[in-house]
């Protein structure tokens, strides 16, 4: 099993030039990967005369679309692995059972105050909870925030608010209404920042917030909830609930493995502090 050891590093920050070619890299296979996906629906639709089926082509339209990211982390890692180097190490089964253990008071306060929701389509559920989880947490958490937390001395907040922005801003079309677009913003932008914590912590196994995401999204469409990812009071304390569980569990757990926390608030803005794979 590969452990880490943190240590405060002495050694000079990493040569400006290979900093810059880490960040010009990942900023350029981002934004064609953006590029492409504003092309989501005439590609699906294309795929979809191909397959027949429209969840095989919804996968298969965002792998497409990712292509510029796999390029891109091929590039930052060869000859490592690009699943390995974006986070999809062996580790499933540990963050199944956090992630599920997280996401507990969603599904209590689902069952015990909203109503069951019986016109789930199982194509649409898989796509808007595993695949989208999925998806959403490789691209942005494992790539965009990673690559940039992980290769370069950009501390945790200088290297995800680029894309806590963007991944924000891809959830206004739920609403119209500018107080309600402000709350989705501010939630979903909460969230990629809560996201990327656990990456970081639980030693970049992208399942734990892969499937913790998958199981929050869950939640959320089993039961009549909110069609927006904005949600009443009553949700948001379930959802609440869920976050502070994860955080909580996630200091102790390492408090008792005698691991210290990656970010902290000498790593916010530039990292001083690292973990070294041994």
């Amino acid at each position: 099993m590969m452990t880490y050891i943190s240590y405060i590093t002495d050694s000079p920050p990493m040569k400006s030039k290979e900093t810059l070619k880490t960040v010009i890299i990942v900023l350029i296979c981002f934004a064609l990967y953006h590029l492409l996906f504003l092309s989501f629906k005439p590609i699906k639709l294309g795929l979809d005369k191909i397959t027949r089926q429209g969840l095989v082509s919804y996968v298969l339209t965002y792998l497409v679309v990712g292509i510029p990211v796999f390029a891109g982390t091929w590039l930052l890692n060869r000859p490592a692995g690009i699943f390995k180097s974006l986070g999809l190490s062996p580790g499933i089964v540990t963050a199944v059972a956090v992630s599920l253990l997280f996401t507990l008071p969603m599904f209590a306060g689902g069952f015990l105050f909203f109503r069951f929701n019986h016109q789930i389509e199982i194509q649409n559920l898989v796509a808007g909870t595993w695949v989208a989880g999925f998806m959403e947490e490789l691209y942005f958490r494992g790539f965009l925030f990673g690559q940039l937390f992980r290769k370069t001395r950009l501390g945790f907040a200088t290297s995800i608010l680029l894309g806590a922005a963007i991944f924000a801003s891809g959830h206004l079309y739920q609403s119209q209404d500018t107080r309600e677009l402000i709350g989705i913003f501010t939630i979903t932008f909460s969230g990629a920042v809560f996201f990327a914590w656990l990456y970081v912590e639980w030693n970049y196994n992208l399942w734990v917030p892969i499937l913790t995401h998958t199981f929050m999204n869950l939640a959320w469409s089993l039961f009549k909830i909110d069609d927006s990812a904005l949600g009443d009071m009553k949700a948001n304390v379930f959802r609440g609930l869920t976050i502070l569980t994860a955080i909580v569990f996630t200091i102790l757990y390492k408090k008792k493995k005698n691991r210290p926390l990656v970010v902290t608030r000498q790593a916010l803005l530039f990292k001083k502090q690292s973990l070294i794979p041994m």
